[in-house]
C-alpha cells in the first residue's frame, strides 16, 4: 500500500468515527407535556416548563426531547391521546393545571411517571395515596383552587358586606365545582344566596 493511501484511509476512518459515535447514542428521553389550552394561549406556561426543565439540567432538544400537545378544550381527545403515549412508552407526562388529564394519564398507565398541578385534592381524585408517601406513578402539585373558594368568597363579604350577588366568571366545565363549593360557604350566610 502506498503511504499517500494509508494516510488517506486513516484521514477517512478519523472523520468518520464521529458520526458512528453521535449514530450509537441511546435515544432521547420523550417528555409529553398536555394542556387544555391553546399553544398561543398557554405560551407562558409552555416557557415556564422549559425553564424549569433548563434548570433541572435538561435541554430540550439536546438531552431531551418534549411533545407538546394542546386539546383546545377538546377533552374527549384524552383517552385516545394517553393510549398513544403509553403505546409509545413516553418517558413522563406532564399535566400541569390540568386534572382531567392528570386523571385520564393514571387511567391509562400505572408505570409512566405522571408529573401533575390540580386544583382539587390529589387524594379524593385518586392521584396519589396520600400527601406525604404518593406512592404509584404520579406526582405533582395541588394549587388548593377548589378548597379556598368558600373561604375568597368570606373574604369578599367581609370586604362588601352589603354585596347581595356575586358574579363568578371562568370555563363552563369547572363550573359546578366552582358553585358547590360557593354554595357551601354560602350555607352559613343564609342572607345572602348566589
Amino acid at each position: 500500500m502506498r503511504r499517500r493511501d494509508f494516510i488517506s484511509l486513516i484521514g477517512s476512518a478519523a472523520a468518520m468515527c464521529p458520526l458512528a459515535a453521535r449514530a450509537q447514542q441511546p435515544p432521547r428521553p420523550v417528555i409529553a407535556f398536555i394542556n387544555s389550552g391553546t399553544a398561543d394561549g398557554s405560551a407562558r406556561n409552555a416557557a415556564a416548563f422549559r425553564k424549569g426543565l433548563n434548570e433541572t439540567g435538561y435541554d430540550e432538544g439536546q438531552n431531551v426531547t418534549v411533545e407538546y400537545y394542546w386539546l383546545e378544550g377538546q377533552y374527549e381527545r384524552l383517552s385516545v391521546l394517553t393510549a398513544d403515549l403509553v403505546r409509545r412508552q413516553v418517558a413522563v407526562i406532564a399535566t400541569p393545571g390540568n386534572t382531567a388529564a392528570s386523571l385520564a394519564a393514571k387511567a391509562a398507565t400505572a408505570t409512566i411517571p405522571i408529573i401533575f398541578g390540580v386544583g382539587d385534592d390529589p387524594v379524593k381524585l385518586g392521584l396519589v395515596t396520600n400527601f406525604a408517601r404518593p406512592g404509584g406513578n404520579a406526582t405533582g402539585v395541588n394549587f388548593f383552587a377548589q378548597a379556598v373558594t368558600s373561604k375568597r368568597l368570606a373574604l369578599l363579604h367581609e370586604l362588601l358586606p352589603k354585596a347581595r350577588r356575586v358574579a363568578v366568571v371562568g370555563q363552563s366545565r369547572q363550573y359546578t365545582k366552582y358553585r358547590d363549593h360557593l354554595e357551601r360557604g354560602e350555607r352559613n350566610r343564609p342572607r345572602h344566596r348566589l
